[in-house]
């Protein structure tokens, strides 16, 4: 539960890092939004490194990229609609079918 915890924390701050630049640094030279994305990604980073590192043995290399995955569009989807204001897609839903079909590949065995 640990490295699920930590997984999702981390993917809060990636998000943010990555994307909220689009919408509060619009207008601010390039090196001010990667100084800002960069100092954000430092937590994101403060808290994966950890949990990979807790999962590992845990859970396969490949599982925990998929757990990965799944939380990456679990945190993306509600940052996309309600922070960013973009609309609700049924995209979404067919991504999140792909991914429930490789957490069932990557977890069966």
């Amino acid at each position: 539960m640990r490295t699920i915890v930590l997984l999702v924390m981390s993917n809060v701050f990636m998000t943010f890092a990555w994307y909220a630049h689009l919408k509060n640094l619009r207008s601010a030279p390039l090196l001010v939004a990667v100084l800002a994305s960069w100092g954000i990604a430092l937590f994101e980073y403060l808290l994966q490194v950890p949990a990979n590192r807790a999962g590992y043995g845990v859970f396969s290399l490949g599982q925990l990229k998929i757990i990965q995955e799944v939380i990456t569009l679990s945190v993306f989807v509600p940052f996309a609609v309600f922070y960013m204001g973009q609309p609700l897609k049924l995209d979404y839903l067919w991504a999140g079918c792909c991914l429930a079909g490789a957490v069932f590949f990557i977890f069966r065995s």
